[in-house]
């Protein structure tokens, strides 16, 4: 089996909706377990809610996705293996209804 894993990009406007000051303010992975639909990869992306917001005051992007093997684990979820012995805060898994 494989995993789908999409990483995005965080935004905070410090400024106004007028005279907006961007900052970048790290981001989220998600992924999608058990991912099976190999042939539209990019059209399964380009169609998940949630993973993009844009307004005057918050912007999250799609920056990257890959399609990894099930044991797969971010690089957030590897500092936290090494660090703290055990995964506290998981990647957000994204559930496919078909």
């Amino acid at each position: 089996m494989a995993k789908l894993v999409i990483q995005t990009q965080v935004y905070e406007n410090y400024g106004s909706e007028f005279r907006p000051h961007w900052k970048a303010k790290g981001g989220e992975d998600y992924v999608v377990p058990n991912f099976t639909r190999f042939n539209d990869v990019q059209a399964f992306v380009d169609g998940i809610e949630g993973a993009r917001v844009d307004n005057s005051y918050y912007q999250k992007y799609l920056i990257d996705w890959f399609v990894a093997e099930d044991d797969y684990l971010t690089e957030f979820e590897r500092q936290q293996l090494e660090f703290d012995g055990k995964i506290t805060y998981p990647a957000q898994e994204l559930v496919v209804v078909a």
